[in-house]
């Protein structure tokens, strides 16, 4: 579903005017960094604001792309970016749908931001994800449920470049209220360590020289 969108870059993000938020996005910023999870917070149109290591981590071996980078804005990386794949496991049903489902309640909140209107005009220029978009997507919201697509709570798949990570996250909705006043949301994805293959029990040893060696002994014979 992902392709090369051909909108612009979105635009630099305001800085909050008052001094207060200012302070309270440096301070909340230095919070994010001691989360060892990826961790971002973006706007209502998924501008990212602050990101930490872990977050850019994560998505470290994705290519360049001029409008779709997951540090710049976040909706246009899952549905845009072609490496989100990668990243992002069952990429069209676990990220894509519940974002455009998303996607699709900002723009009745706020159809008159332009930028908004920009990632529609994207999402038009390709007849999948259209397709996806107007047809597809009230079918699947039926078919799977309200509480399906929120982010909070969900489990989802994910590959991480780290070898020691799961191949899934869980997704954590955590903004607080200064934040939320801002007009801006928190997502931290939980990672999960790695399962360890159980060794397998050792047979009895063989007699002889090779006792190195572990092999099942035939059973006897009447």
């Amino acid at each position: 579903m992902a392709y090369q969108a051909g909108g612009q870059r979105s635009q630099p993000r305001p800085v909050p005017e008052s001094p207060r938020a200012r302070a309270y996005l440096q301070d909340y910023a230095t919070l994010l960094e001691a989360v060892p999870f990826p961790s971002v917070v973006f706007d209502h149109r998924w501008d990212v604001v602050l990101a930490n290591t872990a977050f850019e981590a994560l998505f470290r071996a994705v290519a360049p792309h001029p409008t779709a980078m997951p540090g710049d804005n976040f909706l246009r990386f899952v549905l845009f970016h072609p490496d989100a794949g990668t990243v992002l496991g069952e990429h069209e049903s676990s990220w894509c749908l519940p974002m455009l489902a998303h996607f699709a309640a900002a723009v009745e909140r706020h159809g008159h931001d332009h930028q908004l209107q920009a990632i529609r005009r994207d999402i038009a220029q390709d007849p999948i994800m259209e397709a996806a978009y107007r047809q597809g997507l009230p079918h699947w919201i039926r078919a799977v449920g309200p509480e399906a697509v929120e982010h909070d709570g969900a489990v989802r798949p994910l590959l991480h470049p780290d070898p020691r990570w799961g191949r899934d996250c869980r997704v954590v909705g955590e903004t607080p209220k200064t934040l939320q006043d801002m007009g801006y949301s928190r997502l931290t994805l939980v990672l999960r360590e790695a399962r360890r293959p159980v060794p397998a029990a050792p047979g009895p040893r063989r007699a002889g020289r090779t006792g190195s060696h572990l092999s099942v002994v035939p059973s006897s014979r009447d």
